[in-house]
């Protein structure tokens, strides 16, 4: 794999939106950077799990599936890397086009500019015909909810999750950790994603060696962001 299979100390999201802060605010690395950096990280490890498996990606599809948040921000990156690697990709996104925000509505737009298509999920009666398209791609990428998520998962994203789980075909690989995971207690909401492979960056999470937390993490990898860890 390319990143480290493992880093000595583990963050909690406190510490590491203080990482976030003061790499924007005392070295002045634009948090797009940040964000770039991160997805293409998380795309590489992604093409080198497949590559494992002897997977030509010329031959593959990818389906990702992105939040509103920065999570889903990483998500628009590593759409952009795994098609230029020459994956078919196919972007799911939980969250109208007008309402994100900064990276994330930079990262989309460039994502649309490409060609690859960003289709809303349909958490009604759309769900399951969806999920059917995403149980046929080589490779299903969580990034839908980041360290920002604790509590119990809701409503449409509870039962978007649900249909991704139910999924047995594709490779699983969760950005930063899987959707539904607290990052600091590691306590695993109902329906949390079930990776194969967890690309987290800059450390592993403070919740990691909880062992609801290993059920669904699969493999972890830490990626850098390129900037300073802890």
């Amino acid at each position: 794999m390319v990143g480290s299979p493992e880093r000595p100390r583990a963050l909690s999201r406190e510490a590491l939106r203080e990482l976030d802060r003061r790499a924007s605010a005392e070295l002045g690395i634009p948090p797009a950077i940040l964000m770039e950096n991160a997805g293409s990280h998380a795309a590489r490890e992604a093409l080198a799990f497949l590559a494992e498996r002897r997977r030509d990606p010329a031959r593959l599809a990818a389906a990702i599936l992105c939040g509103g948040g920065n999570n889903g921000g990483d998500g628009y990156v590593v759409a952009r890397h795994l098609r230029i690697a020459g994956l078919e990709v196919a972007v799911f996104s939980a969250v109208p086009r007008e309402r994100l925000r900064g990276e994330p509505a930079l990262f989309r737009s460039i994502v649309e500019r490409m060609g690859i298509a960003v289709e809303p999920i349909d958490p009604g009666e759309g769900l399951a015909a969806q999920a059917v398209r995403w149980g046929r791609a080589d490779l299903l990428v969580d990034a839908l909810l980041g360290t920002g998520f604790r509590g119990e998962l809701r409503g449409d994203l509870a039962r978007i999750l649900r249909a991704a789980n139910e999924l047995r075909a594709p490779l699983r690989v969760a950005l930063d950790l899987p959707s539904g995971l607290d990052c600091d207690s590691g306590v695993a909401a109902q329906d949390t994603f079930r990776a194969d492979l967890t690309v987290t960056f800059v450390a592993r999470k403070l919740g990691f060696d909880a062992p609801a937390a290993q059920a669904c993490l699969g493999r972890v990898v830490v990626a850098g962001i390129g900037a300073p860890g802890p």
